[in-house]
C-alpha cells in the first residue's frame, strides 16, 4: 500500500503542473477541497505556474456554480444532506465547463452569483488547444463529474474544526461523510497542515 511522502507547498504546486502538462490538448483537473483547505487558491497558483511555461491554464471554482437559493436552502439554511447533495450545481459543471470545452472548445467561467442570488451573466471564454481546466471546491470526488486528474486536499475533523468559520461549521459532517464515501484521488494530499503537505499517489504519471 502507497504510504504518505513529505512534500514543500512549492514542490506540491510544481509537480501538479507537471501532471497536467504530462497530457497534450485539453486536460480537466478537479482540485477537491473544504473551503478550510483553500483548494481554489493551489488553483490559483498551479494555474500561474502553467501559464508562465506557455500552458494556457484557467480556473474554475465551485463557489461560481452553485444552484440559486430557492433550491439550496429549501430545507433550510443549515441542513448538511442539502450542502452535500443540493448545493453545487454539477450538472452545470459539466455541461457548460467539462463538456464545453472539450465538445465546443469553450467554457463557462461563472454560473450563479449566490451574493445576489442571479446569473453572472458571463459569456463563454474560448479555449486554447491546450488548455488546462482546474475545477476546485468542496465534493468534487464522487460527483460523477469525468475528468482527467483528480487531487483531493484531505483535513482530519479536528482541522475543519480550526480552520472552518463559526457560521460554516455546520457543514463540516457532510465534509467528513463526503470524503469518506468519495472514491480515492489520483493525488491524495494530507492538508491539516497545508506548509507541510504529504501526498499519496494512485498512479505515477508517465
Amino acid at each position: 500500500m502507497a504510504t504518505y511522502e513529505p512534500i514543500t507547498p512549492d514542490r506540491l504546486e510544481q509537480m501538479c503542473a507537471d501532471v497536467a502538462e504530462l497530457h497534450s490538448g485539453i486536460h480537466i483537473m478537479a482540485i477537491d477541497g473544504a473551503d478550510a483547505a483553500r483548494p481554489v487558491d493551489l488553483a490559483e497558483r498551479v494555474a500561474t505556474r502553467l501559464t508562465t511555461r506557455g500552458r494556457a491554464a484557467a480556473v474554475v471554482s465551485t463557489a461560481d456554480f452553485l444552484r440559486p437559493a430557492s433550491l439550496r436552502l429549501e430545507y433550510g439554511h443549515t441542513d448538511t444532506e442539502s450542502y452535500r447533495a443540493i448545493w453545487f450545481d454539477h450538472d452545470a459543471l459539466r455541461r457548460e465547463v467539462i463538456e464545453a470545452v472539450r465538445d465546443h472548445g469553450r467554457w463557462l467561467p461563472r454560473l450563479w452569483d449566490a451574493a445576489r442570488d442571479r446569473s453572472f451573466r458571463d459569456a463563454p471564454r474560448p479555449a486554447a488547444a491546450d488548455q488546462v481546466i482546474l475545477i476546485a471546491g468542496p465534493l468534487l470526488l464522487g460527483s460523477g463529474l469525468d475528468v482527467d486528474t483528480t487531487i483531493a486536499l484531505l483535513m482530519s475533523e479536528g482541522a475543519l474544526r480550526r480552520h472552518t468559520p463559526p457560521g460554516m461549521a455546520w457543514t463540516i459532517p457532510a465534509l467528513l461523510a463526503g470524503a469518506e464515501d468519495a472514491p480515492r484521488a489520483d493525488i491524495d494530499v494530507r492538508y491539516d497542515h497545508p506548509d507541510r503537505p504529504a501526498i499519496r499517489m494512485r498512479r505515477r504519471a508517465g
